[in-house]
């Protein structure tokens, strides 16, 4: 158990990067499912992760990073059938995400009813979706048995994402439950592609390669 919300102190889990350890990541995801906020490596860079829809973890990454309610909120999926459930996909931004995935992109899609409508962009009820290529995550993914939420670590007046467990500890380990230390974590965050058009968008570029797409 860790410790209540009001005598918060993060828990450091090292977790092994290529081969996580069972035991390690069942932690992880009884944190999250006990509505726990924590800080994890990606392929990208560092994000904060939450139970999918957890209202309450919502509102304290608004805090943490301030941001208003129009900030997009990632849904990190462990493969493709999991982005179908989420969003609604025609036929060629299916082909392109399956070449694309698993890797540094984030996919702006329409969301399906599955999606809580907190998560969603209010203007245009789109979902951003992603499938990390990061054993960690998928080891994660495959634990909990659904996406995790997510948002990038990054906070107000800095320029890039943390990557350093004993930086985010010091920061904001007294606002979240967990920082999950498992290898070096880059400090780009994912190419973001908006697919709601008929066709792929730019929208920014980040780790993953669009060369291809601008």
């Amino acid at each position: 158990m860790y410790l209540s919300y009001n005598l918060r102190v993060a828990r450091l889990i090292d977790i092994h990067p290529t081969h996580p350890q069972q035991r390690q990541v069942a932690a992880v995801v009884q944190i999250i499912r006990a509505g726990g906020l924590i800080a994890y490596p990606t392929d990208s860079s560092y994000a904060f992760g939450c139970h999918i829809g957890d209202a309450k973890a919502i509102n304290r990454i608004h805090r943490i990073r301030r941001t208003d309610k129009k900030h997009n909120f990632t849904l990190v999926c462990s493969d493709l059938s999991e982005i179908s459930l989420y969003a609604r996909v025609d036929n060629w931004a299916y082909r392109l995400i399956k070449s694309m995935t698993p890797g540094p992109y984030t996919f702006i899609l329409p969301a399906t009813r599955e999606v809580p409508k907190r998560l969603q962009n209010q203007n245009r009820r789109t979902i951003g979706l992603r499938v990390p290529e990061h054993p960690l995550v998928k080891a994660m993914l495959e634990s909990l048995g659904e996406p995790i939420m997510s948002s990038t670590l990054l906070l107000l007046g800095d320029e890039h994402p943390m990557t350093d467990p004993a930086d985010i500890e010091a920061r904001i380990g007294h606002e979240i439950e967990a920082i999950i230390e498992a290898g070096p974590a880059g400090i780009e965050p994912t190419s973001v592609i908006d697919m709601t058009k008929g066709y792929a968008e730019v929208l920014r570029v980040g780790r993953g390669d669009v060369s291809a797409l601008v």
